[in-house]
């Protein structure tokens, strides 16, 4: 059987902490056939003389337009019949391209695999890097098996099916995975596998974290879609948001009632106990006074995506303009009066 050329496509902004170590990984893949493709998404870094250090073929961006957009810049340079986006912040597992070819041929009505991040990040810089990591580990390893999300940061997608899903939504820049995984499900199976992994860089300061999470989670409502279907990946229980949701609503009334107070403390405490598996996991990966700071952590995190939620919201509801480029063509060409 003849060995697919593979195009791993690289999206790169102001990523010069990581991306030496992101082409090390994809150079030294144990899948013979494999072309290396940076698309420079305008960064102002080194990330443009990192990537011309190494042998792979270089995308520029005439200016910064997004993760979706370099994707398929990306896609449009490359060769192969076997797309395997690869983010910048993640170093892959030697065999990780190998096994995504092995597992797209052993199902072929299977038109995305993706992998697992590790235990350890790619590069450690402290606790709240280890929380995150922990956390997004926990999720994948759990969601593994035949799921309704995608996470493009190390997936590989057949060639044949990207040109028929189309390209990835250049108006995002979050939740272009599950615009994406929507597309993709109309014909197409998505596969999450321990057998594909990588080492992730996350957020490492505690502030650009939670602007991160508030940031990404305005756009939650368009991904209420495929984040609750059947099978669907999970990365934040019900029970957790719903337990943060109340204690952010109790303090207020704390404050200015105080015997209420009680209230907000009972839901923190039920907050902490919403998730034992994962609870269990970090207790025997780091420890009872990392599982402390891993839970004061995980309730901020979980905040911030509510409030980031409840922005989009307003955002949804006073622009119809903002969100997927469907939405902004339905603001842009209303149906005249009348028109079924």
């Amino acid at each position: 059987m003849p060995v697919p050329l593979v195009s791993v496509i690289v999206p790169a902004h102001n990523a010069e902490k990581t991306l030496r170590a992101c082409l090390g990984s994809a150079l030294a893949q144990t899948y013979p056939r494999i072309e290396v493709i940076v698309v420079d998404d305008a960064s102002t870094d080194g990330s443009r003389a990192i990537a011309e250090e190494s042998p792979c073929a270089l995308v520029a961006q005439p200016y910064n337009m997004g993760v979706s957009a370099a994707r398929n810049a990306g896609a449009a340079a490359s060769r192969g019949e076997i797309l395997f986006f690869l983010d910048s912040d993640v170093g892959l597992a030697p065999d990780a391209v190998e096994n995504a070819v092995r597992l797209l041929r052993e199902d072929p009505g299977c038109g995305c695999v993706y992998g697992v991040y590790g235990k350890e990040p790619l590069i450690d810089d402290g606790p709240v890097e280890i929380y995150r990591t922990l956390r997004m580990h926990h999720a994948l390893v759990k969601g593994a098996g035949l799921t309704k999300t995608a996470i493009f940061a190390l997936a590989a997608v057949p060639r044949a099916v990207f040109e028929e899903v189309g390209p990835f939504d250049t108006r995002l820049r979050s939740a272009e995975d599950d615009e994406y995984s929507e597309r993709l499900l109309v014909r197409h199976r998505i596969r999450l596998s321990g057998e594909v992994t990588g080492r992730h860089d996350e957020a490492d300061r505690l502030l650009p974290l939670l602007k991160e999470q508030y940031r990404r989670s305005q756009f939650l409502l368009f991904s209420a879609r495929n984040r609750l279907r059947r099978d669907a990946l999970v990365i934040n229980r019900m029970s957790g948001i719903l337990t943060t949701a109340l204690t952010m609503a109790s303090v207020p009334v704390a404050l200015v009632w105080p015997p209420a107070l009680p209230l907000p403390v009972a839901f923190l405490a039920l907050f902490a106990v919403s998730d034992p598996p994962l609870s269990r996991f970090v207790l025997r990966e780091k420890g009872p006074a990392f599982l402390a700071y891993f839970t004061v952590v995980h309730f901020l995190s979980h905040a911030a995506q509510l409030c980031g939620a409840a922005t989009g919201w307003v955002r949804a509801t006073l622009d119809s303009s903002f969100g997927p480029s469907h939405r902004a063509a339905l603001h842009a060409h209303p149906r005249k009066a009348g028109e079924s």
